[in-house]
């Protein structure tokens, strides 16, 4: 008898539809699987059998051939364990194969027959929807996650017996209440109004997170590069639900969501090592998954200590930090994800860390200094659209009593400066202003008389790329938005062009 039950391949970060196709016949027993499954598909012939038997239910002593279509699709991981269960008991009529009719099956299975969590549930619940299935039977702790996705009945499953007891009828399983998708919080660990001094810095980190542009800090150890990295998250705007949805889709393929926490509900903040390898910044391995730059999509990307990372490193960044998004092509496809993350880096002027300082003397030779800072080249340098220096505090600011601008004030005028950008772009794909391309910059960031004069003198002296004029006029445009003003003046234009990199040495 054949039966046939439907589940769902991961396919970078997309779901695609597959038919399990079950079919036994007479012959000695014997249980193969089809249709380009991995290692652990294959193992699924073990896990499948010995549940079903500790379930108190017969595996078909026959000849069971699975097939997966389309054939053409690689599969992967323990997903199909339960569909394919399902498949062997309709075929052997233990269950009927109508109870299946317009739904998806996910999970793993124990050997006791208990069901397992798998990763990647909340865009195989996307696709079920998609493909107008009307229910998905699910483990029960990936219920929270798929009942995220509305006009999808989610049946959480204990085991495959009490799945069992469902479809016959003699226990019947409740739905899973669909789960609430509030407006995502904000950080509010932030250490901003502690940081002593520094006005310069947080000025430039405000002007950053009200346009989602690129930051570089440049200064001695010590000064506070990463903690004021760190305090960025506190003042950025709100995830919409829209980006909360994005980024927790993210996380559920790459099997990272918090327990018990269906929905991420603030802005990612990641900071990899240096040691991190190219694959796990951007992405790769033999079955694509997302790497760090699409782990931060619509948060923040913190680099320490920026001239440690490998060059090869480095370099990678420059097409995801243009293009939003990153494309891993390997022989069996290509595979997309999001990227759309704020790069902040730090880094120390020198190996010593005292290039440049007033105080304590550089020990490092002009070599050895020149080597360290082409660590990180000129074209990931005219990326980043704000270069600061962090320099050392003196001790009247350290024992200074009185507290800093809290982060909640200037995460109101940040989220103001976002409003009128959202309004400004309207119904475009457009976010933020660093988002902006070539026409928009000419529609929207047009400059009077002085303005064009004091750009056409920086482009002279500070040797500006075409790509870097383009970047001081959306952070002028940005500088605007937190002023309040529809216009670009020659204030605005001045302090974006501060934010430009000096010439070391």
């Amino acid at each position: 008898m054949l039966a046939k039950v439907h589940t769902v391949a991961l396919v970078g970060l997309e779901g695609e539809v597959v038919e399990v196709e079950v079919d036994t016949s007479r012959g000695l027993p014997s249980f193969s699987i089809v249709g380009l499954p991995d290692k652990a598909l294959q193992e699924s012939r073990e896990r499948v059998q010995a549940a079903v038997k500790n379930s108190g239910l017969i595996f078909p002593r026959q000849r069971v051939t699975v097939n997966l279509a389309p054939a053409d699709l690689r599969k992967e991981g323990p997903a199909y364990d339960l569909p394919i269960a399902l498949g062997a008991l309709a075929a052997s009529e233990q269950i009927e194969l109508a109870s299946l009719a317009d739904s998806l099956a996910v999970g793993e299975l124990s050997l006791d027959g208990s069901l397992r969590h798998v990763r990647g549930m909340l865009p195989m619940a996307a696709l079920a929807r998609e493909k107008k299935f009307s229910r998905m039977f699910v483990p029960a702790m990936n219920a929270a996650e798929a009942s995220l996705i509305p006009e999808i009945e989610v049946i959480p499953v204990e085991s495959l017996t009490q799945l069992v007891n469902h479809l016959s009828g003699v226990a019947p399983i409740e739905p899973h209440p669909r789960s609430k998708v509030e407006t995502s919080g904000v950080h509010i660990d932030s250490e901003l109004q502690e940081i002593k001094g520094q006005e310069h810095a947080k000025r430039a980190l405000e002007v950053a997170a009200a346009g989602n542009h690129n930051v570089l800090m440049v200064g001695p150890p010590g000064s506070g590069k990463t903690l004021l990295a760190r305090a960025l998250p506190g003042i950025l705007p709100a995830m919409t639900t829209d980006e909360a949805l994005d980024v927790s889709r993210i996380y559920s393929v790459a099997d990272l969501l918090p327990s018990g926490m269906p929905l991420v509900r603030t802005r990612p903040f990641r900071s990899p090592h240096h040691t991190i390898s190219n694959a796990g910044l951007v992405g790769g391995g033999n079955w694509p998954r997302p790497g760090e730059i699409s782990l931060a999509h619509r948060g923040v990307l913190f680099l320490d200590e920026l001239p440690e990372f490998g060059m090869r490193v480095l370099e990678v960044l420059r097409q995801p930090m243009e293009d939003r998004e990153v494309t891993i092509s390997r022989a069996r496809g290509s595979y997309s994800f999001p990227a759309n993350f704020m790069f902040v880096g730090a880094m120390n002027p020198c190996p010593c860390g005292y290039f440049g300082d007033p105080v304590k003397e550089c020990t490092c030779s002009p070599g050895t200094v020149t080597r360290y800072q082409k660590r990180v080249s000129g074209p990931l340098l005219d990326r980043v659209d704000i270069h600061i220096e962090v320099p050392r505090v003196d001790f009247e600011k350290l024992t200074d009593d009185r507290a800093g601008e809290p982060a909640e004030a200037v995460r109101e005028r940040v989220e103001g400066a976002r409003a009128r950008q959202r309004q400004r772009f309207g119904s475009t794909d457009l976010n933020s202003n660093a988002d902006m391309g070539p026409g928009e910059v000419r529609k929207y960031c047009a400059l009077d008389d002085p303005s064009r004069a004091l750009v056409r003198q920086a482009m002279i002296q500070l040797q500006l790329t075409a790509r870097a004029f383009h970047r001081v006029l959306k952070l002028a445009r940005t500088i605007a938005d937190l002023a309040g003003e529809g216009e670009i003046a020659s204030n605005h234009v001045a302090e974006a062009l501060q934010y430009r990199p000096r010439l070391w040495g």
